[in-house]
């Protein structure tokens, strides 16, 4: 049994992150969330009373509370999720993106590096810091064979991939200056339950379910490489008990689909699951709608997930095909979570971005 704390806990992935940890093997997690808008308890509803669960609401921005944290819980691990992470929100307003993304990053290794310093020669050897990103601080492809892989040059097209590129920056630098044992890993687009209805899927599935139109930037042909986010849990597990010091670790899904081509996916799902559609609505793919593209807007990201599948063994489970379906599922039995998290600031920021 090992002690993990993990950064951004409440979030997307973070919380599948937890759950992965409480449910499926017998390890300690202490969860530190601020609990932003895209911070949801909820999402862990089903481990909250698990005696090797714990949650503390701090700012990674906040070094006291951190410091307090490491010092009292005496992590074994520390898996770094906590990030403003929508591209949107970053074009809209960068100044969070650079504080919590740069900012709190840097907060994150200082006070891990005072900690894994005070450690004993045993426990300091096993000391690990997985600092997770994302394929963004690549850019984009021009070719349709080009993959990113772990030595692809970054080129960072929004504030919010330039923030994770300047954290993946830190980090490097701060195992090569002063030998913190870091991992870094960049993944693909994820999706699955208990993702926040700002992004591109749950998004199109909650807004069919209502009769909303389903916004599409652009031609709708920006391709992506999908993964199931209980994969990708499992994937970050593996890297942080398994990986290589000083190494990066691309994690894929194997599935590159255009956006418009995964819209009509959902749309066609839901035709088979959810015939009795709103009053409005005689077909759900009637309800997909362009709209201008977003600025800078990256076409195409792929990874190359070959160096994770050599050296630790991980696959992904999922195809897209088994692991939309799962989602779109998920979705319609959880109206309950969807409801939850529809705040008035997030119908504001939805009527905002899509007028």
């Amino acid at each position: 049994m090992k002690k993990f704390l993990v950064t951004g806990g409440a979030g997307f992935i973070g919380s599948a992150v937890v759950r992965h940890l409480i449910n499926d093997t017998d390890h300690r997690v202490l969860n530190i969330d601020k609990l932003t808008y895209a911070g949801n308890l909820a999402s862990l509803s089903y481990v909250e009373s698990n005696a090797r669960y714990e949650f503390k609401q701090i700012d990674i921005c906040d070094l006291v509370s951190l410091k307090l944290a490491f010092e009292t819980y005496q992590p074994d691990y520390v898996m770094h999720l906590a990030a403003e992470s929508h591209v949107d929100r970053s074009i809209d307003g960068p100044s969070e993106f650079i504080q919590t993304n740069i900012v709190g990053t840097y907060n994150m290794l200082e006070v891990a590096r005072e900690y894994w310093l005070q450690l004993d020669e045993k426990r300091r050897g096993a000391f690990r810091f997985h600092h997770i990103s994302t394929d963004e601080v690549y850019g984009d492809l021009e070719g349709t064979e080009d993959l990113f892989t772990e030595e692809t040059p970054y080129s960072p097209s929004s504030p919010y991939s330039a923030s994770k590129a300047s954290s993946d920056h830190l980090v490097r630098a701060w195992q090569r200056t002063f030998g913190l044992p870091t991992i870094i890993t960049n993944c693909s687009n994820n999706y699955g339950p208990y993702h926040f209805p700002e992004k591109l899927i749950p998004l199109v599935i909650t807004n069919a379910l209502e009769g909303k139109e389903l916004p599409i930037y652009g031609n709708g042909m920006q391709i992506r490489d999908w993964l199931y986010v209980e994969d990708h849990a499992r994937a970050l597990v593996e890297v942080v008990t398994k990986g290589e010091i000083g190494e990066t670790y691309n994690i894929g899904g194997h599935n590159e689909k255009a956006n418009i081509d995964v819209v009509k996916t959902i749309c066609s799902l839901l035709e088979k699951l959810q015939p009795n559609k709103p009053e409005n609505v005689k077909s759900y793919a009637d309800l997909i709608a362009y709209v201008k593209d977003r600025p800078g807007h990256d076409v195409r990201y792929a990874i190359d997930a070959s160096k994770i599948q050599n050296d630790l063994g991980w696959t992904p489970q999922e195809t897209f095909e088994s692991g939309i379906e799962k989602t779109v599922k998920w979705y319609l039995e959880r109206t309950d979570w969807v409801e939850g998290v529809k705040s008035g600031e997030y119908k504001n920021w939805v009527a905002k971005q899509y007028k």
